[in-house]
């Protein structure tokens, strides 16, 4: 999972609004005792948050203390996540994996993207009255489903 906290993720409550999202996600992936990687693109460079544990309780503080700043380092997280999904599936070559990234793709130019090793969902949280679409054009360029967080809903 990335997650875009950028400083213009702060603009007409995006960020709260994928915060309502994640805190389902993280429910969901509790309950079928899934295993999660978060990775936030925020400041100067991506962090991780966790990699690969268990879904649990710990991620509601981490949650609560969410914050956007700073630039957007997505290409950044987007690499990084593409080489750990890439080391994971050779360690655990049975285990489905699929990537949920957050953003609002307010970025500048970016080079042609390559899709990830796996299934991707890129939730699109730009809610500026007037809407730029870049996720929407990331998506395409990542091979992954689109979908605006306005009509988000949980499978």
């Amino acid at each position: 999972m990335i997650v875009d906290a950028s400083a213009s993720t702060r603009r007409h409550k995006a960020l709260s609004q994928a915060k309502g999202v994640l805190a389902e996600l993280f429910d969901q992936a509790y309950r079928q005792r899934a295993r999660l990687a978060l990775l936030t693109a925020s400041g100067d460079e991506p962090r991780w948050q966790r990699q690969g544990l268990k879904a649990s309780s710990a991620f509601g503080p981490w949650l609560e203390a969410l914050g956007a700043g700073g630039g957007t380092p997505l290409l950044a997280a987007l690499e990084q996540a593409r080489q750990w999904l890439l080391q994971r599936a050779k360690r655990y070559p049975a285990e489905q994996q699929r990537c949920l990234i957050l953003t609002d793709g307010r970025l500048g130019a970016w080079p042609a993207l390559q899709a990830l090793p796996c299934s991707s969902l890129l939730i699109d949280m730009e809610m500026a009255p007037l809407r730029l679409g870049r996720a929407r054009l990331m998506a395409e360029q990542l091979q992954a489903e689109y979908r605006h967080i306005e009509q988000f809903k949980l499978l």
